[in-house]
């Protein structure tokens, strides 16, 4: 009876990786790209996966969005301007079969070929395009990235480019150039702003020259304007149009 428990013993132990290996257990974001004597079969999951022990071979990869950050490139624009750019990457796994038959390492592979097309094609547009239209630019990126990788089964959801290091010359040239353009700006308004307050006095002239009823009450409005600021003495000149008249009074009073 004794010499029995060895034996017992190893089936157990036997039973135990042939089950191991014969069941598989897949989260709802996973699937088994499952080969049989090392031809593709099919792919299984999520769940529980049954495989024929030391016959199927399984390869478990994660659907889920991945988020690789591409490492500072260092690129020459078009118009000579040297900076470095970073990017991240948002992409998954959408047919895990090309994912594993049609590339050894998928995550490695995106990497690279990003990094090649990120220089690429900032070395095509202009630094004034790169700070300003930065979404066109990652929309290009993402089209281009995402139908090279679309025979590994990856499909890239975004490309964004996080930050672009412009050399300190290059910064205190922009930034003249930019307070230039400012002020370039305040003295085009304030022009326009005389132009109109020009010609609005024109207009008001030519209202006043017209009637002459209006230009006293422009008068009389101006000495009040003058009387509320201060207390002060006016010298308010008569006509002499209003003297004559006065003194012709005076005279047929005195016949």
């Amino acid at each position: 009876m004794e010499s029995m428990w060895p034996s017992v013993f190893v089936l157990v132990f036997i039973g135990v990786v042939v089950l191991k290996a014969a069941i598989k257990i897949l989260n709802e974001y996973e699937r088994g790209v499952v080969f049989r004597l090392g031809r593709y079969i099919g792919n299984k999951g999520p769940g529980v996966i049954f495989l024929i022990p030391f016959v199927d071979k399984v390869t478990i990869l994660d659907l889920r969005v991945v988020t690789m950050d591409v490492p500072s490139q260092e690129v020459i624009t078009r118009d000579n301007v040297t900076t470095k750019v970073n990017a991240v990457i948002y992409f998954k796994v959408v047919e895990p079969e090309k994912a594993v038959i049609n590339v050894a390492n998928f995550i490695h592979a995106t990497s690279q070929f990003s990094q090649t097309t990120l220089r690429s094609i900032l070395g095509q547009s202009e630094l004034d395009e790169l700070l300003a239209h930065r979404d066109k630019i990652n929309l290009k990126l993402q089209e281009i990235i995402d139908e090279a990788t679309d025979a590994w089964g990856i499909k890239v959801t975004a490309v964004e480019i996080k930050e672009v290091e412009i050399p300190q010359t290059m910064q205190r040239a922009m930034a003249k150039q930019a307070e230039a353009e400012r002020e370039k700006r305040a003295k085009v308004i304030h022009a326009d702003g005389e132009k109109q307050a020009a010609d609005n006095l024109l207009q008001a002239a030519r209202i006043i020259s017209s009637d002459p009823a209006a230009l006293q009450l422009r008068y009389l409005q101006t000495l009040t304007e003058i009387a509320v600021e201060k207390s002060s003495t006016i010298l308010f000149p008569v006509p002499v149009d209003t003297l004559k008249n006065f003194f012709d009074l005076s005279g047929n009073k005195s016949k």
